[in-house]
């Protein structure tokens, strides 16, 4: 009865919802969750005026910000804790399925998408930062839509509350997508070490699930940990890409022609812009860059900054880091190899075909350590945001922040050596939760998000 349910509420929030007519006869369907994302990404683009073109120096400038606490986090180091689960499977496998179903010209509905999500992931980390707290386990601050949602229904009600039925709600939606989330982690890293390497799946689960139970039963190594190994693997990544796209440089038009035509070609704009880069970029990882889902705000309220507004500029960037620079490296990894080589393949098969084409054997292998890299960044960084939801829920006691980091690694080893459809369903139904309690929210404090934008830009003319 369970799993029927759980099923029907995934069917309700992924299926498709409404049926847009193409040419041909053929239709293409829309989930509700695009339906939610891309008017919110769209309403606070234009009320803030355009800001991810507008204040990108701004958005650089943040990330040099100097935090006033010794046990607070800065604007960069969450960055890096955000940027850690951004830049996942969702980087690879997500934007190989986008490709394959829409074409090349599904790159260019990414950057669109790119641009209005990273003014909602503006609105959200600002909301985070206005209503964060402080943090007595861990030291600095936390916070998250958990803690707004709280507010919100406090202010409109007039009534102090010890929990609110929404928060409670949100943070719920989000400890179960996590848990779902830390399967598909474990299934796909052991998946591609047995492809290039040949190692079998048990092997590989108990290896990683002993790295990362050293690291998160640990108080505060997991965000020391993200301070390295983020900024290398996102430069490996970039330099292996650039290498790629240097020794085909001859090509390389080519492919920026292609994504474009095809972007705007009556079939490739319907399937490519829509079926491929909005319905599995939001299925796979909210457009990869989670910005709506209420995720990255959780890292955001940890970061010590003079204004709110540089919490949000920094997660807006973020958003950039993600599609805008480690999508389009897969991207380019795919189109600069010939299309007869990879047509027909799918999923990781296709991509390391792809870096094969160009590296050979040793493309096979990095991109197998590129998958774990980005993988074990991701569980690392949502045990981050499970912090705040696990605070609000249970109060201020270690025992259960243990207990669901302990929870999460068996999820972890489960994946690793077996994949059950129904956990990854309920971590989709969790995400997907998540994003309509933050995107209600996210309307109905709107405003405060955009007079801080207000106050941050004023206080900069002033300083002129």
């Amino acid at each position: 009865m369970i799993v029927a349910l759980i099923e029907k509420i995934y069917s309700f929030l992924w299926g498709d919802l409404l049926h847009i007519p193409l040419p041909g006869g053929s239709s293409i369907g829309i989930s509700l969750l695009i339906i939610l994302l891309i008017p919110t990404g769209i309403y606070f683009t234009i009320r803030t005026k355009f800001l991810s073109i507008r204040l990108m120096p701004d958005m650089v400038r943040a990330l040099v910000e100097k935090k006033e606490e010794k046990s607070s986090l800065s604007t960069f180091q969450t960055l890096l804790v955000s940027t850690a689960t951004r830049v996942g499977m969702g980087n690879l496998v997500g934007v190989v399925a986008a490709i394959s179903v829409g074409g090349a010209g599904s790159v260019f509905w990414m950057w669109l998408m790119a641009l209005i999500g990273s003014c909602t992931a503006f609105a959200e980390a600002t909301l985070a930062q206005l209503h964060k707290q402080k943090d007595p386990l861990y030291g600095g601050f936390r916070g998250g839509p958990a803690y707004y949602i709280h507010d919100c229904v406090e202010a409109k009600t007039g009534k102090k509350h010890k929990k609110v039925i929404w928060a409670v709600l949100f943070a719920i939606s989000g400890l179960v997508c996590w848990c779902g989330i830390s399967q598909v982690i474990s299934n796909s890293v052991a998946s591609s070490f047995q492809n290039a390497f040949d190692i079998p799946p048990l092997y590989t689960t108990i290896i990683l699930v002993a790295v990362a139970a050293v690291i998160v039963l640990r108080k505060n190594a997991t965000v020391k940990v993200l301070d390295f190994m983020v900024p290398v693997m996102a430069v490996c990544y970039f330099a292996i890409t650039l290498f790629i796209i240097i020794t085909n440089i001859g090509h390389v038009p080519a492919v920026f022609a292609r994504i474009f035509e095809e972007a705007f070609g009556l079939r490739q704009a319907a399937a490519g812009g829509l079926g491929a880069v909005i319905m599995n970029g939001v299925k796979r990882g909210l457009f990869s860059n989670e910005a709506g889902s209420g995720s990255a705000p959780c890292a955001a309220a940890a970061a010590d900054c003079h204004r709110p507004a540089q919490a949000g500029l920094v997660q807006a960037l973020g958003v950039f880091v993600d599609t805008i620079i480690i999508c389009t490296c897969t991207a380019m990894i795919m189109l600069l190899a010939p299309q007869e080589l990879t047509e027909g393949l799918t999923g990781m098969e296709l991509l390391q075909t792809a870096m094969g084409y160009h590296l050979g054997r040793f493309g096979v292998i990095f991109i197998a350590v590129t998958l774990f890299l980005f993988s074990f960044s991701t569980f690392l960084g949502i045990l981050f945001y499970a912090r705040s939801n696990v605070a609000y829920l249970f109060g201020d006691k270690w025992c259960w922040q243990t207990a669901y980091k302990v929870l999460a690694l068996i999820m972890l080893f489960i994946g690793g050596i077996a994949a059950y459809t129904f956990v990854w369903d309920l971590g989709d139904v969790g995400i997907g939760l998540m994003t309509i309690f933050n995107v209600v929210f996210l309307y109905l404090l709107a405003d405060e998000a955009i007079d801080e934008l207000k106050d941050y830009e004023k206080s900069k003319k002033l300083k002129k």
